[in-house]
């Protein structure tokens, strides 16, 4: 129960926060604002997803993600809701990006992670894997559908069916989600204990973690590598994929059919990375998924228009968001699994700046000349030196837990 609705929460900000994307041209059409202007509010949404991060992150670990997820959810409700009665520059940053932002920030920066790491010790990577997969399906189920609304109903009607999903699933998430299993008289799944031994008490979280973190090597090893994941998944190409279609004259329903390629792919790379995250050094998964991203953004531009997408979509979407179970584990395993919450919030929160980074980059980039392509080129050669720079992450003493 706790994994399916921790699933449905991950589904719908993943879908929500994929949204600037989709709605980029029919926002500028129906606007009249920029491309530059409509990408400044994107990035201040990937922004503030990011900033949001070790805020809900210090939330989870105080109050648990009950309480802050559903918070969460009603902000995103009522962030799309006011986005839509509002046409300047000034207003869409204050809504779409600011108020949606921090509502999709509460709920899907932070929550798979300090969900799996409280509940889960024996398969804790094939957890987060399963969430980063909901990531990708939140992605893969929203991206056609938002499109076709876009298509049919406009961006503004379509942007109130997302409120209005947020505003039913807050009140479930609430009914249903338990913070830690100790709460319900449960131990984390695969945690070693003698078999009449009561339910231990929930590890305390260290107050003063962050002031540890920040004097720790890894810690800022693992922010540099996750913002250039940032900046080279949901930045470049999540913000930028099908304005960058429409460029080469592919339609909107073509651009979202390969972003659905990626979820579907994505999907499968992040549960195998999650298993693989369970037995396999994660330092060597992420420089491997880091050199292959950077490798297809470099393709990209030389691709001609059409059916050659598959194959980008295929090589990007394994790894899009196989990267956050590796991340994870080395966070739990360095600074413990009561602190995920806090430091893995403040690694996340670097991802989204360099989202944001690339996402306005990105606009300006196009704006100034004509083409994305070097764009895609520069986050190639970031991608891979984040690939270089994980092999130089410790190797943490990885608690044994048998299999099974």
């Amino acid at each position: 129960m706790i994994v399916v609705v921790t699933v449905l929460a991950l589904l719908l900000a993943a879908g929500a926060r994929s949204a600037p994307g989709v709605f980029l041209l029919p926002m500028q059409e129906a606007l009249g604002l920029s491309r530059g202007t409509l990408s400044l509010t994107a990035s201040l949404g990937l922004l503030v997803f990011g900033l949001a991060a070790p805020l809900s992150g210090r939330l989870m670990d105080r109050f648990g993600p009950r309480r802050v997820a559903g918070a969460g959810l009603l902000l995103v409700a009522v962030s799309f809701a006011l986005s839509t009665r509002v046409g300047s520059a000034l207003g869409l940053h204050l809504t779409w990006g600011l108020l949606s932002g921090l509502g999709t920030g509460l709920v899907g920066s932070v929550l798979g992670a300090t969900v799996a790491t409280r509940w889960f010790v024996r398969r804790r990577g094939l957890v987060v894997g399963l969430f980063g997969a909901a990531t990708s399906a939140g992605q893969l189920l929203f991206i056609p559908l938002l499109t076709r609304w876009a298509q049919t109903v406009g961006w503004a009607q379509a942007t109130l069916i997302v409120a209005g999903a947020a505003l039913l699933l807050a009140p479930l998430l609430l009914a249903l989600l338990r913070d830690r299993p100790e709460d319900v008289g449960l131990r984390p799944d695969g945690e070693v204990a003698a078999p009449d031994a009561p339910p231990a008490a929930p590890p305390v979280p260290d107050p003063g973690v962050m002031a540890r973190a920040l004097r720790h090597r890894d810690f800022w090893l693992l922010s540099v590598t996750f913002f250039a994941c940032g900046f080279t998944s949901n930045g470049i190409i999540g913000t930028h994929f099908i304005a960058y279609c429409g460029d080469l004259g592919l339609g909107a329903t073509f651009a979202a059919g390969t972003l659905a390629l990626m979820g579907a792919f994505n999907f499968v790379g992040t549960l195998a990375s999650g298993y693989l995250t369970d037995r396999v050094d994660p330092r060597l998964l992420l420089a491997g998924y880091y050199v292959v991203r950077g490798l297809s953004l470099a393709l990209l531009p030389l691709l001609p228009p059409g059916a050659a997408f598959t194959i980008f979509g295929v090589l990007f979407g394994l790894d899009y968001i196989a990267t956050v179970p590796p991340t994870t584990a080395l966070t739990a395993d360095t600074f413990g699994r009561a602190n995920v919450g806090t430091v893995y919030g403040w690694i996340f929160c670097a991802h989204q700046v360099g989202a944001a980074l690339a996402s306005w980059l990105g606009g300006v980039t196009r704006d100034a000349l004509g083409s994305y392509a070097p764009a895609f080129l520069a986050s190639a050669v970031l991608a891979v030196a984040a690939g270089a720079l994980a092999l130089r992450v410790t190797p943490p003493a990885r608690r044994a837990v048998q299999a099974g």
